[in-house]
């Protein structure tokens, strides 16, 4: 049985300028629906959600 780990499994960002290529990407409009989308992708993808800067969320498979 093979498994993902270490994988980033979306993007959510308010500044999609700064998003990285090759990964899941939600735009958002401000940091409120930023951080409702961090929550339930997390939640939903059984992953950790990180902050990267005050625009960026990763959230990732470890």
């Amino acid at each position: 049985m093979s498994s993902l780990n270490k994988f980033i499994l979306a993007v959510i960002t308010t500044n999609p300028k700064k998003v990285p290529s090759g990964a899941a990407v939600f735009h958002c409009d401000d940091t409120k629906e930023m951080e409702q989308i961090t929550a339930n992708l997390e939640a939903i993808l059984d992953g950790i959600a990180h902050s990267l800067t005050d625009e960026m969320y990763v959230i990732v498979k470890h």
